[in-house]
């Protein structure tokens, strides 16, 4: 991993999801390149840990899919850090793996509160502070699986094609203001989410991989923050792929 020195100096970030996975490593190399972080997450007993790993200045333990907590959550963090700069939404969870005629309604509704909702109210919130300053810079994390759907995973494939749509959206809405907002379409790389899946489904996923293997953490936290940075400063509204060539769109 090539660290850029200075390229966050004077950027303060939120990263949801920030106590493992993608979150953390994009938080740990925005603090390595000079900025300042807080770490959302729904485990509050891995976010002291994560903290002292990444050398986050604030953490907030909350349930994105909660609005009120959010809210809070982002008053307390915007005053801890004097400003916020990026947005990194990397909360996410997978829900149960059957056909959609077996799909349990509980999971179909908890994903999509947690992936949909909770992203938009992230969103939603911390927009308004960046149009206030002129500046910001939002990366959502969606998945190719919102781009090709996933068989036996309907409603992680739904909602991260509602992320794609909702960016989009945004970063049109935003276009001008100094506010830039893409998404990024993982294929399936390490992480700790894979545990929430049968080895069947992982299976399949790499299978599908023409790259032969599944990505490396760091591999998307290197894209995320480019797009996180003042280099991304033409591109909004559009989808960053990291698939080993599966997604070429």
């Amino acid at each position: 991993m090539t660290i850029f020195p200075g390229r966050f100096a004077g950027r303060a970030a939120i990263v949801t999801g920030g106590a493992s996975g993608l979150g953390k490593a994009v938080a740990k190399r925005i603090v390595a390149e000079g900025g300042t972080v807080a770490l959302w997450d729904l485990n509050a007993s891995m976010l002291e840990a994560a903290a002292a790993e990444v050398g986050a200045t604030h953490v907030a333990a909350l349930n994105v899919a909660e609005l009120s907590e959010v809210e809070g959550a982002f008053a307390e963090s915007h005053a801890a850090l004097g400003r916020v700069d990026v947005l990194v939404c990397s909360a996410g969870i997978t829900g149960a793996t059957a056909p959609v005629h077996e799909y349990p309604v509980q999971s179909w509704l908890n994903v999509m509160s947690v992936n949909v909702d909770g992203l938009f109210y992230c969103n939603r919130t911390i927009v308004p502070a960046m149009l206030a300053q002129g500046y910001g810079r939002i990366v959502n994390v969606a998945s190719v699986a919102g781009k090709e759907g996933n068989p036996n995973a309907s409603a992680y494939s739904a909602s991260k094609a509602a992320v794609i749509g909702l960016t989009k959206s945004l970063g049109k809405e935003l276009a001008g203001k100094g506010v830039v907002a893409n998404a990024i379409t993982p294929a399936t790389f390490e992480s700790p989410i894979l545990a929430q899946l049968p080895q069947s489904q992982v299976d399949y996923m790499r299978s599908r991989i023409p790259m032969g293997r599944l990505g490396e953490v760091d591999e998307s936290a290197a894209m995320v923050c480019f797009m996180a940075s003042e280099e991304c400063s033409f591109t909004t509204a559009a989808t960053f792929d990291t698939s080993g060539g599966r997604t070429t769109f």
